[in-house]
């Protein structure tokens, strides 16, 4: 009992923390498909603090009505979506201020239309100008750890790496290039698009990231508060399963868990 106590004080006490704020939960509701039921669901069943917001939505005649849905005490994460060029992404930075969404901002540059991919280059030149004005910024990134590198340099809060196409529920499909990321930066490494199941979140989680986000993965679902519900448990899951340390791997052979002398002839 005493042991399980200790257990769940320390993971209290695992916060996420960004820009020198803390957070207790490491799941992030994403942009897109918002209503309220969606949002609700990310809040009470999946747990999340922060929620996502692009800023040209925030600007629309809807503003009001979407700002509404947002419960007192959450995080607003706005984004740059709509962003071609660093320029671009620093208007609508600044604009998200203007509109009183703090100083937190996720740095979206993407001049390809078809598969949404963020333009490197680009988005390292809106995060060093960012970080100048006073801004968290956390860039959305295609896996690259020379790019993490010059990220975090250039005074980004964390990283957030695709691990598939936006919108596309794919999964981890840049896996391996994502693990680069979490063994070789100091940052936050944030699992941001594609993620399509618990089971992709958990796993994300144990590989080391210190955050996901998703949206679509629960908006089409079935039952979106139940999806939000396992969305949870999983990045919870993960958690206490990178934190405990994973079981060794063996590459031939195995080894038997029960002795194998005594009653069998060897």
């Amino acid at each position: 009992m005493e042991e399980e106590k200790r257990i769940q004080k320390n993971l209290k006490s695992d916060q996420l923390i960004l820009g020198g704020r803390e957070f207790s939960s490491r799941f992030i509701l994403g942009s897109g498909k918002y209503n309220v039921e969606l949002i609700r669901a990310a809040v009470e069943q999946a747990g999340a603090e922060i929620i996502t917001l692009a800023v040209r939505r925030a600007n629309s005649d809807g503003a009001g009505k979407i700002l509404d849905y947002i419960p007192e005490g959450v995080t607003l994460l706005p984004n740059t979506s709509g962003a071609r060029t660093a320029e671009e992404a620093v208007r609508i930075a600044r604009l998200s201020r203007e509109l009183g969404c703090g100083n937190f901002v996720k740095v979206e540059i993407m001049r390809d239309a078809k598969y949404l991919l963020p333009d490197n280059q680009e988005t390292v030149k809106a995060t060093e100008l960012l970080t100048k004005e006073g801004f968290t910024v956390l860039p959305y990134m295609f896996p690259d750890l020379n790019t993490a590198r010059d990220l975090a340099q250039a005074g980004a809060a964390a990283v957030m790496p695709l691990a598939a196409p936006i919108g596309s529920n794919r999964g981890l499909a840049a896996k391996d290039f994502i693990q680069i990321l979490i063994d070789e930066i100091e940052l936050p490494v944030i699992v941001d698009a594609g993620i399509g199941r618990p089971s992709q979140a958990c796993e994300a989680m144990e590989m080391g990231a210190a955050a996901i986000m998703a949206n679509t993965a629960i908006a089409t679902a079935g039952e979106i508060p139940l999806m939000a519900q396992a969305f949870r448990k999983a990045v919870e899951a993960g958690r206490e399963a990178y934190l405990s340390g994973l079981g060794r791997v063996r590459k031939t052979g195995g080894e038997a868990s029960s002795p194998l002398t005594g009653f069998l002839r060897e």
